[in-house]
């Protein structure tokens, strides 16, 4: 067999062909091509995201959970119950005591006490001789948180006998021929802070709709 001749340095290299190789600008045959890496950027933007929105939920939930059971502890009676007596006069009693079970229902509650009204019907002139010390306060049943009279004369009788006994001024929740019915506040050391505003807030009661379409069906005008 011949010898190759040996190469000139200058001679250009010699290409051999064979299994599992092309020429040109083919690629390599036989050969598994590289896999394309994956960008993890997108994965991790996309994992950021959503705990980005678990948390905002998250957040709202908690938020949403802490101001429902504020809300709930707010209209609790969180110091319990206690009793409010109101004297009335006779005609107008059945609206006066529709409101009282009506506000009794709904348990509602002033500074954190639920407030129960009680209505007892009594003639002006006994409750203002009960309350000016001409009678016994027994005979009235004791001192009224506060009282609705026919008219305004009966609590300026009060407010000249016993102006300490006046614990917020009188205001008409309805009104009749020659009546304005003024709900008084009354105020002694057997009312407390409770019953003193809870009479004013029981005044505004009686003056919405609902309970002045009570007074009206029982023939009074509302206010």
């Amino acid at each position: 067999m011949a010898e190759e001749p040996v190469p000139h340095p200058l001679d250009p290299p010699k290409r051999y062909e064979g299994r599992g190789e092309a020429t040109g600008s083919h690629r390599i045959v036989g050969k598994k091509a590289p896999r394309r890496k994956v960008a993890k950027w997108p994965i991790a933007a996309v994992v950021l995201v959503a705990l980005i929105a678990i948390g905002v939920f998250g957040w709202n939930w908690a938020d949403g959970e802490l101001s429902t059971r504020a809300e709930a502890q707010a209209k609790a009676c969180v110091a319990g119950d206690t009793s409010m007596r109101v004297v009335v006069t006779p005609s107008i009693e059945k609206p006066v005591r529709a409101a009282a079970e009506r506000w009794n229902n709904a348990a509602t509650v002033v500074r954190d006490h639920c407030v129960v009204i009680q209505v007892d019907a009594l003639a002006s002139a006994a409750v203002l001789d009960g309350l000016v010390g001409r009678t016994n306060l027994d005979a009235i049943g004791g001192l009224p948180a506060a009282w609705i009279p026919e008219s305004s004369y009966w609590v300026t009788e009060l407010n000249t006998a016993k102006p300490e006994l006046v614990g917020s001024p009188a205001q008409s929740v309805a009104t009749a021929r020659s009546a304005d019915y003024p709900l008084v506040g009354l105020a002694g050391k057997s009312i407390d802070e409770v019953q003193m505003r809870a009479s004013q807030t029981f005044r505004q009661f009686l003056q919405q709709p609902a309970q002045q379409a009570d007074f009206a069906a029982a023939g009074i005008k509302a206010t």
